[in-house]
Formats: C-alpha cells, structure tokens, sequence
C-alpha cells in the first residue's frame, strides 16, 4: 500500500501528547490536537477548548523548546473529544496519548471507531499498559492497523520510538511505522514483543532500581553516583538522580511497581523492591523538579544566592553538594576512547572500581536473561537504550568492549552468571556481540549461530564501519575517508571537536586531495557535537604572550582555509549536528552547501568573548548583506539584523532557526531529520553538485558596503546601549569594530569592495580586539571553567 501521512490526530494534550504533536509540526505535518471538555464549560468554543489549547500554549514556551521554529506551530489545530473527534475522519493516523488507565483508553477507541475511516493508522503512545489489552473488542480493520507507538520525552529530542505490535496487527503496518518513524521523524525505530515496560523502560528501569539498592549497600552519596555515572561512561551529564529528578520518581516508582506485578518469573524481581528510602521520598513528595525538590534541592545560602543541595541517603537531609573524587576516575581522564576507558574503570581498585563491576555485571546478566522474552536481537536493547536513554554504548555493546569471554569469568566469580546462550555464542567460536565485515556491522544472531546485518541500516554510511579499509589520509587530530562514489569526507576527533593546526591542515589537505583523485568533499564527523569552533586556548596563548605577528599567522590562515573551502574547483559540502559555533559556523558559511541536522545549533558566538568572528564570519555576513540589500530604509532594517545576529551572538535552536538568522541559505542549504542518514544525504547533494557541471566560483569584488551611512546608525545605537547601561564599554568598542568591518569602513558612500578587502578590516579588527584586557579576562574564563586568574 502506497500510504503517506498528510494530517496526525493526537488524542490527549498532556506533556506527552501536545510535544508529539509539535513534533509531527516539525516535520512539516498537519495536525488535530483534542483533549476532553472541561466541566461546566461555557458554550464558546474558547472555554470548550480551554485543556486542550492550555496544554499546548504550555509546551510552546517550556524550555528546551518542542518546536523547532515558533511558525510550525500555526500547523497544529487544536479541538475537543465532544466536538471534534468527528475530523478525525479526515486523518491518516491517530495516535492515543490519554492517561495511563485501560478502562478511559478503551473509552476514547470506543468513540475513535464511530469516525475513523478504514486503513487510518491507529496507535498508543502508553507506556506500560499491554497492547492486547486496548484491542479487546475492536473492529476486524482497527485490530489490523493498530499497535503501539512508544515515544520518548521529550519526543523532539529523544530518538526512540518503540513499535510494539500485537499478532493482529499488519505486517504492511509494522514495516510502514518502522520506515516513516526513521526516515521522517528523525527517530530509532525499534521493534518490541508485548511485555511489561517493552525495552528500554524494561532495561532502564531496572538499571536505575539496581543501583538505588546498590547505593544503600555500598554507602555511597548521591553526589559520589552522579560522577560515576555521568559523561565517564559515555551518558548524560543529569547521569542518575539528576535524571531521576527530571523524569519523576513517582514515575519510576510506578513503572517499577508495575514489573514487579507482572513479570513475578523475573529473576531479578527483589530489584524492583522499593528501597526504604525512595518510599519515604514518595510519601514526602519529594519527587524531583515537579515538587522542587528530589535527590536535589535548589535553596538560598547565606550570601543570598542559590546553591544545589543534594539529600543524605542515611538521614535524609540535604546538604550542600560535595565534589567526588575517585582514584579509578583520575585515570581514566587521559582516555578519550569511551571502549577503553570502559577497561579502566571496571579494573579500579578502590570503591569505584567495585561500584562499576557490581553494576556492570548484575546488568549484563540481567539483558542477556531478558533474550527472548524483550525481543530475540541483542542489538534491539542496545539501540533502545542509545535512543531512549542517551547511552552512548549499550550494554552489550559495553560487554564487547569489556570482552565477553573475560567478563563471563568475571560475572560468575560475582555471582552473576549469564543466561545459557551466552555459552552457546562462546562454544560456537562467536567471541562478540558485534563484528564489522567489509564495512558493514553485523549483529549475532542467537538461533543461527552467524553474524547479521543490521536491518534498516543498509542506507546508512557510518565512518566507525569504513574508516579502518577506507582511510585516504590522516594526521593527529583529522582523517579523511572513501565513502565512495567519487566522495570524500573529511572528520576530526578533538576536544569538543574544536579547530586547530591539525583540522586547518586536515581541511587544505583534503581538498587538495579531492581536487587530484576524487568529485567531491563532504566535512562531517560522528561526535557528539559537529565543533565547538575554534582552538580558544591557542588564540589566547598568543594573545596573553603579545605574539601578534604569529596570531596575525594564525588568523590569516583560518581565513584563507575558508576561502580555499569556497573556492575549490571541487564541491564542499558541510553536515553539521547539534554545535556548530563560531569557526564551525564559518565553515559552513563559506560551503558550497549545508546538509544539517535538524538539531544543528549554529551561531557566530565570537562576541560572548569580547571577539568578533575572524575567520570570514563577518566578511561573510557583508556578502549576505550586499546580495540581499534595496535601496533606502530596508537595507538599514537589513543591516540592524546582521548586526545584531553578530553582535548578541545569537545561536539558532534548530537548523530552521539557523535560516532565520541568515546563517543557512534558502533554496539552498538542506535540513535532514535524521541524524542516522546525515552523512548519506550529504554525500548525495556532494554528487549532485558534482553532477550538475560544478565550476569554481569567482572571487567577490562586487560587494556593497554601506559605510558611513550604516556605521553612524551602528555607533549611535552602541553609545545608546552603553548610556543606558545596558552594554558594558567594553562591549561598545567591540560593536563599534562589528560595525566598522560591516559597513566596509568609513567610506563616503556605499561602495563597492572584494573580499580581500572586507577580510583585512576583519582581521586587523580581531587582532585589535585580542590586546585588550576584558576580552583575555573572557577567554581566560571560559578556558579555566569560569575563573578569572590575575597575575
């Protein structure tokens, strides 16, 4: 069936229903959001509608934002279950998000029935309820077309989606949620059996059950916890009890109630024991952020400001927040590679160590057991828990790591022994989970005994799979990779993925390269952010040391490496994800096209430092200036905004945002929902550019400048500011050197300069910029983590 998704209707307007909404608004769909009638409504429809339009005017405006520009927004329209579930006739699929009770989830598919037309999609977004449960006396076709649709929260921003069938639903269903979940959402689709929590809730909770009872054991703090269980192993920075705080721990309690109910077989069933602890929290609602207060309280001290108190586990008083060390976790500090630094921490001789092999190997005798209950892929539990948990290595993907046979040994000396095909994996000469085969991961699959292609990933390009068999050309910081087709991409693992002389290098490098053997160049990367921009430290080293000729050097490259990225007789392709500031923003601004990630947070920050962007940021936004000016007041309205896109340092939320703000170009620059596909979509936009005859540009020598037209305009407002002590003096002079590159100078009249030009006023206003004290006292704060150090 050729099926597509034009309009959604979401049944339930509560955090999770008005944020799925907002979420199929993203991606360009329309969409009904109903919710109940309020008692003793008016008759207007402004008091019918009252939950339902509350609920979404409170999602608009929490923060991290569910929408990625406020004008998507204008697509969802919003009605009640009395007087509008009528228009869901109208829909191609409807998704339930009402409270978690069968007997009302029942109730609204009852009325669901009455007006949806047949071959409408039908799904749950419930969270622990069977899915079985909800079809009990439906339709032949609602049966057929319907299943569960798990999504996370926040939807827009966490990657999971569960897809959880019963043996009525269509395979033509399955397959179709699976693909559209992926390709358009943007999401981790991941196929689960019907059982208690399905995968990741399953896994997750259990986790964090362990460790609350783990904690107690071992008389650690919540404080020693969350550095443990943080960014060191590859998750989140909320780590545990921060995590706990957000989601709820009513919420956790409830799902952890409810596996005890239900799986009384489990064999790990006393975990999900509410600790003595976590009760009395529960009973004193402290139950996280929802009641300002959980594991952690925000409390006023004696100065007057807030400080993060975190709860004593033996008296169950907070205190103020202690910083953890461990021996185990200052070693590991020097090892950026997360599979090895794994090694480290489970080998720690002092109570970290014993805190993560406790852990680490009740959890992996605990997933192993859940095969084939959850689901009869290994690699399903792991993607659940990278998409719905924010793990960067799952937990078979960490036993990997660990070494599977070594670890089994382990496990058994602990008492953990894992389940039986475990050692039928072993016995078979199968020593991983995972192994990359002619650049293709494979997974092992338990009932042949072999090693599988992952499904759903043949579209993906994944550097991790290539990189080993494909590399043309590396140094320290960078490497450039074959993706194929006549296409390189050019990556860099450093630091925040901040540019310095290797990624400079890296860059001349590979479009050299390129321009000899290949068709095109893509710049992309699988870090957790595309870049942090440029090397700060090394601009402030040279700055502190008075080395203006060696930083003028280095400015002067940076510029010129951009320029090389615009004029290449190949085309350039940049794919940025999640930051993408200052330097990294200048990249793409000098690309021949952007293929970003929907979240791509992209800004010239330079500013925020007491900067303004060197390496061709601003000279670039003078181009953009130019091509888009009129004559009279709306080319002074376009001025201000370049202006003050630069001069607040204004940083888009999403990729759309970034169109707003005249970073990314329209009908030109391309978002991807998907980060999974990101690369693949960029390589094939490397192509079509290639394809289509690509011819080096000409260098500008056509730019209009406004001069002292727009520079009195610019120093006028900046003296306004500064009188008005809104802005520092500080900040003035760094607006008044903005300006005076933008407008090209002091000149007479709107003239017309090169690039070279606008380049020199930029450089030579960076270099002026770095000599003075309050910009080395900025940049020295963000390198010391906010602290300013005199001599």
């Amino acid at each position: 069936m050729n099926r597509s998704i034009k309009k959604v209707a979401v049944l339930g307007s509560g955090v999770m229903g008005s944020r799925i909404a907002c979420h199929f608004a993203n991606i360009g769909v329309e969409v009904l959001l109903l919710d109940i009638v309020p008692k003793d409504a008016a008759a207007d429809k402004k008091s019918r509608n009252k939950i339902v339009d509350d609920a979404l005017a409170f999602a608009l405006k929490s923060n991290p934002s569910p929408i990625y520009r406020k004008s998507f927004a204008k697509r969802i329209v919003t009605g009640n279950f009395d007087d509008n579930m009528k228009d869901i006739a109208n829909c191609d699929w409807i998704i339930e998000v009402v409270i978690e009770r069968l007997d009302i989830k029942k109730q609204v598919f009852e009325n669901v029935e009455k007006y949806r037309k047949l071959g409408t999609l039908i799904t749950s977004n419930t969270s622990g309820i069977p899915i079985n449960l909800m079809n009990e006396g439906r339709s032949e076709d609602f049966q057929k077309h319907f299943c569960g649709s798990h999504f996370f929260n926040p939807p827009r921003y966490l990657r999971l989606l569960e897809i959880i069938p019963t043996p009525k639903t269509s395979p033509e269903v399955i397959n179709f949620l699976m693909h559209y979940g992926e390709l358009y959402l943007g999401k981790t689709t991941v196929l689960c059996k019907d059982t208690p929590a399905f995968i990741a809730n399953r896994i997750g909770v259990y986790g964090i059950m362990s460790l609350f009872h783990t904690v107690e054991k071992m008389g650690l703090t919540i404080d020693e916890v969350d550095k443990l269980t943080g960014p060191v192993l590859g998750r989140p920075k909320s780590a545990t009890f921060r995590t706990c705080d957000v989601v709820g721990l009513d919420t956790l309690v409830h799902v952890a109630n409810g596996v005890a109910a239900s799986c009384p077989k489990d064999e790990a069933i006393d975990v999900f024991k509410i600790p003595g602890y976590v009760s009395k929290m529960v009973e004193n609602k402290w139950l996280g952020s929802k009641t300002e207060q959980g594991f952690f309280k925000k409390v006023k001290g004696a100065n007057g400001k807030s400080e993060i108190h975190s709860l004593d586990l033996k008296t169950l008083e907070y205190k103020p927040s202690v910083k953890a060390k461990f021996a185990t976790l200052e070693q590991t500090k020097s090892i950026d590679n997360l599979r090895e630094r794994m090694k480290v921490l489970l080998a720690g001789k002092d109570k970290a160590g014993e805190f993560y092999r406790t852990s680490f190997y009740g959890l992996f005798a605990y997933v192993s057991n859940r095969i084939p209950e959850i689901t009869d892929e290994a690699y399903k539990i792991d993607a659940a828990m990278n998409a719905g948990f924010a793990w960067e290595l799952g937990p078979f993907e960490a036993w990997d790591a660990l070494g599977v046979a070594e670890t089994v040994k382990a496990m058994e000396a602990a008492g953990n022994k894992p389940a039986p095909w475990i050692y039928d994996m072993l016995a078979s000469g199968a020593t991983t989970f995972y192994k990359v085969e002619n650049s293709t991961k494979k997974y092992y699959d338990i009932p042949t005994k072999s090693y599988k292609v992952i499904p759903g990933t043949e579209s993906f390009i994944i550097l991790d799979n290539i990189r080993a068999n494909k590399t043309v050309w590396k140094n320290s910081g960078a490497t450039l990779t074959d993706i194929g087709d006549g296409i390189v991409n050019l990556e860099w693992n450093t630091k925040m993925n901040s540019i310095g002389a290797e990624v400079i290098e890296g860059i001349n490098k590979s479009i050299e390269i390129a321009e000899k053997d290949f068709r095109g160049l893509v710049i992309s990367n699988e870090g957790a952010n595309f870049s942090a921009g440029a090397n700060v430290g090394m601009i402030f080293m040279m700055a502190v040391e008075q080395e203006y000729d060696e930083l003028n050097f280095a400015i002067k490259t940076f510029q010129n490496t951009m320029m090389r990225v615009r004029y290449s007789s190949i085309p350039v392709v940049v794919a940025p994800h999640n930051l993408a500031l200052g330097g990294a923003c200048e990249m793409s601004l000098h690309s021949d096209r952007v293929v970003a990630h929907a979240e791509t947070y992209m800004g010239l920050v330079e500013f925020g430092v007491g900067l303004i962007p060197g390496g061709g940021g601003t000279k670039e936004f003078a181009v953009r200036l130019s091509d888009e000016l009129q004559e009279g007041d709306i080319e002074l309205n376009n001025f201000r905004d370049r202006f003050l896109t630069i001069g607040q340092a204004k940083v888009g939320t999403s990729a759309y945002e970034a169109f707003d703000l005249g970073y990314l170009r329209k009908g030109k620059d391309v978002v991807v929902i998907s980060r999974n596909r990101l690369l693949a979509e960029a390589k094939l936009n490397c192509i079509e550019l290639a394809e289509a005859g690509y011819t080096r540009p000409v260098e500008r020598k056509d730019i209009r400048v406004l001069g002292k037209q727009a520079l009195g305009l610019a120093y006028l407002g900046a003296n306004s500011m500064q009188v008005g002590h809104y802005i520092s003096e500080h900040d003035t002079k760094i607006s008044q050197k903005l300006a005076w590159v933008l407008c090209g100078g002091d000149l007479s009249q709107p003239t017309l300069v090169s690039e070279k030009y606008l380049l020199d006023l930029e450089r030579e206003a960076f270099l002026s910029l770095c000599g003075e004290r309050k910009t080395l006292e900025r940049l020295q704060s963000i390198i010391t983590g906010g602290k300013i150090l005199r001599n």
